[in-house]
C-alpha cells in the first residue's frame, strides 16, 4: 500500500461514522518516547477501555494508548486496509472474522445483551418490543452487530416494527434516546449501565439467549509487537475482566 492509500486508510479511521478518537491517556509518569499504541475498539468498549487505558499506561512509561471507537464491521475493514492499529477489538465474532489474516488468534473476553432504553420519562409508554409498532425507535446499522442482533431479536420476537432511522453505532443510538429525539433505541446492557438515570431500561425477550460475544486480537502489521499483546493480556486478564464486569459485561461464552 504506497503512503498516499495508507493516509486515505487513516483518515477513514478518524471519520468512521460514530467514532470517537484519539481518546488518549499518556504514561502516568515518565516521558513520552514516541511509542503510540492504536487501539481500534467497538464503541460498546469505550468506558472500559478508557479506564483500562490509564491502567497499561501506568504500567508502560513512555507509551500512550490511542483509542478509535466506531462500528466493529468498520473497523475490521480499516484493519484490512492497512489504517495504522496494533489491536483489534470488536463486538462479535463475525467482524473479527472480517479481518481475517491482517489480525493474530482472536481471544474472546466477554459477552453483551441488548436492552430497550427510553428517556427517563418514557413519554410515548413504551414497556415492550410491542409498544415499537406504534413508536418511533432506532437501532444500529444492519452491519454493525447491535443492528444485527436487534433484528434478530425483532424476528424471534415475531415483531413487525421498523425503526425510524439506522445509526452507525450503539453510542450513536444512545445520543438519539438521551436527546430525546426518539422514543426508544435498542443499545447494549452496559450502554445502559453507563447512562444510568438519563435512560429507563426494557428488558427484551430472549435477549440473554443471543449474548454478543467479544473477541480481542493483535493486527498482524503492528510495529509494537509486545505492548499490543500487554494490552490483549491486560484485557483478559483479572484487572480487565472486573472493570468489564464492573460496567455490565458478562463474562466470555462457553462453546
Amino acid at each position: 500500500m504506497n503512503a498516499l492509500n495508507r493516509l486515505a486508510a487513516a483518515v477513514r479511521v478518524a471519520t468512521v461514522a460514530g467514532a470517537t478518537l484519539a481518546l488518549t491517556s499518556l504514561a502516568a509518569c515518565g516521558g513520552d518516547d514516541g511509542t503510540t499504541l492504536d487501539i481500534l475498539a467497538a464503541s460498546s468498549l469505550s468506558g472500559s477501555f478508557e479506564e483500562l487505558a490509564g491502567t497499561y499506561a501506568a504500567e508502560h512509561s513512555g507509551v500512550r494508548v490511542r483509542l478509535s471507537l466506531g462500528s466493529s464491521t468498520a473497523l475490521a475493514q480499516q484493519v484490512t486496509e492497512g489504517a495504522p492499529a496494533d489491536v483489534l477489538a470488536t463486538a462479535d465474532l463475525e467482524s473479527m472474522d472480517l479481518a481475517g489474516d491482517d489480525v493474530g488468534s482472536p481471544t474472546e473476553f466477554a459477552t453483551n445483551t441488548l436492552v430497550l432504553v427510553t428517556p427517563p420519562d418514557n413519554p410515548a409508554g413504551v414497556e415492550s418490543l410491542e409498544d415499537l409498532v406504534e413508536a418511533q425507535f432506532v437501532s444500529c446499522v444492519e452491519s454493525a452487530p447491535c443492528g444485527a442482533l436487534t433484528d434478530q431479536l425483532l424476528e424471534r420476537n415475531q415483531s413487525s416494527a421498523e425503526p425510524v432511522s439506522r445509526e452507525a453505532d450503539v453510542k450513536a443510538v444512545l445520543a438519539k434516546v438521551t436527546s430525546g429525539e426518539v422514543d426508544a433505541g435498542f443499545v447494549y446492557v452496559t450502554d445502559a449501565v453507563a447512562a444510568a438515570d438519563a435512560v429507563a431500561t426494557v428488558e427484551i425477550p430472549g435477549a440473554a439467549d443471543l449474548p454478543n460475544r467479544y473477541a480481542v486480537a493483535t493486527v498482524s502489521a503492528s510495529e509494537n509487537d509486545e505492548l499490543a499483546q500487554d494490552w490483549v493480556d491486560l484485557v483478559t486478564g483479572t484487572e480487565g475482566q472486573q472493570t468489564l464486569d464492573d460496567a455490565g459485561f458478562g463474562p466470555p461464552a462457553t462453546g
